[in-house]
């Protein structure tokens, strides 16, 4: 019985060490692995760092075995599948585990619990800059509209498995602020909420091919435009959820998309023809010009709203440019921003021409701002940006003279920028603070 039992433990021990050197005998014989969707793998270490020694060799080297060990995928894989089965989560910050298989991005728990928002003063500086973006488009003669894609959980919370209680969301108060503003928007959320079945994927964070239908008939609707795609003939298609990519790198998703039989007719211009390209043109028969700003929500978006408009340009970019409007010619100016991103229209200053507003602003001065003064692309503009010196209103504007004209200016999280005729200057800058309007001379 000893020597039996003796033989066991050799065996185990023997099992253990060999399942320790596959990983690192697998990588010597068949390489170092590939990394998964999204990842940014470390790089095989050097001697040298530029001309001297790399004295971090060991903690590089260390880091790239960690990433490149040999069935990490796999591994990745079958340790997540293990934990969601089991504990109901799936050991990841980017991928939450949901009921009856759904998956949801990380990045939304925060707008989902209504925790950790945007403060009172950073939804009125994005709701203003909405606001001042529409102003210039109607003073061209160009229809806008803004919407925001909802996240998969603002309108499945019921798949979600959670002990956080859905909250309020900045949405919702952005959405609000662009009411008292008079703002053009598109609430895709009860569009959604008006359908039975779900729209979005269960291993996506994006719409389907019909959501994506549904959203463009909507946007056409409110521009008042007619079409009908999502009442079309949907046939199935394999679809590659990006979330279960993220989740179990190795693993085959078979969850499948329901894409138009009827494919929207378009054809591309110059530039780029992926789903994912930062600018797209495309020509249709349809008539008028559309320039549309989205980003992965446009992926299945796009082709429906190509086939819409005779010529479109989309672009990922995440600075508005609302002077290319009129350089296209547009008819219809179309902003389609994820929820979970709204911090966008604050981060990215849109490019706009600071309207002229009638105000009298203080001659006498607070003190003196710092501002940088840069040329613009906008032929006969400059960019005038700056940070407040004191805590403005919540809502309060940035005005800023150049002793003959007030403009108003873009804001940013703690200050401004402005895009101003560039003969101007020296710059005077106000805005309301303790109910207050002030001024500082800019330096």
């Amino acid at each position: 019985m000893e020597k039996t039992e003796k033989i066991a433990a050799i065996v185990f021990v023997a099992v253990i060490l060999l399942m320790c050197l596959v990983p690192s005998v697998g990588m010597a014989l068949f390489g170092p692995s590939e990394a998964g969707v999204n990842e940014i793998l470390a790089q095989p270490p050097r001697l040298r760092a530029g001309s001297g020694t790399n004295f971090a060799l060991l903690a590089d080297t260390r880091a790239y075995l960690e990433d490149r060990f040999f069935a990490r995928q796999e591994l990745i894989t079958a340790g997540r599948r293990l934990s969601a089965a089991v504990l109901g989560t799936a050991n990841s910050d980017d991928v939450v585990v949901g009921q009856d298989g759904w998956l949801f991005f990380g990045e939304t728990m925060d707008d989902y619990a209504g925790v950790n928002g945007l403060s009172g003063r950073e939804l009125f500086a994005a709701a203003k800059n909405v606001s001042l973006l529409e102003e210039y488009c109607r003073g061209q003669g160009i229809d806008f509209l803004f919407t925001l894609a909802p996240n998969k959980n603002s309108l499945y919370p019921q798949y979600m498995r959670t002990l956080l209680a859905p909250g309020e969301r900045d949405s919702g108060k952005l959405y609000g602020l662009l009411d008292a503003m008079g703002v053009t928007y598109l609430d895709l959320f009860e569009v959604f909420a008006g359908e039975e079945e779900a729209l979005y994927f269960a291993h996506d964070s994006h719409w389907t091919s019909r959501g994506a239908a549904l959203a463009a008939d909507s946007l056409n609707a409110a521009l008042g435009r007619e079409s009908a795609f999502f009442s079309g003939e949907f046939a199935p298609e394999p679809h590659s959820g990006d979330l279960f990519e993220m989740l179990y790198p190795a693993a085959r998703d078979r969850e499948n998309d329901l894409s138009p039989v009827n494919v929207p007719v378009f054809t591309f211009g110059q530039g780029g023809t992926r789903p994912d390209s930062i600018v797209i043109n495309t020509e249709s028969d349809a008539g008028g010009t559309l320039l549309c700003y989205r980003d992965s929500f446009g992926n299945d978006l796009f082709p429906y709203l190509a086939a819409s408009y005779g010529t479109a340009r989309f672009s990922r970019s995440p600075s508005y440019d609302m002077t290319l409007a009129g350089e296209l010619g547009a008819d219809a100016v179309i902003i389609e921003l994820v929820e979970r991103n709204i911090g966008y229209l604050l981060d990215y200053a849109p490019v706009v021409p600071a309207p002229a507003r009638e105000i009298a602003l203080p001659a006498q001065t607070a003190g003196q701002l710092r501002v940088a003064a840069n040329d613009s692309d906008t032929p006969g503009y400059a960019v005038v940006s700056g940070t407040l010196p004191a805590e403005p209103d919540a809502d309060s504007p940035v005005y800023i003279s150049n002793g003959e004209a007030v403009f108003e200016a873009v804001l940013t999280r703690d200050g401004f920028t402005a895009l101003l005729p560039a003969a101007g200057g020296p710059w005077l800058v106000a805005f309301f603070t303790g109910g207050e309007l002030v001024s500082y001379a800019a330096v």
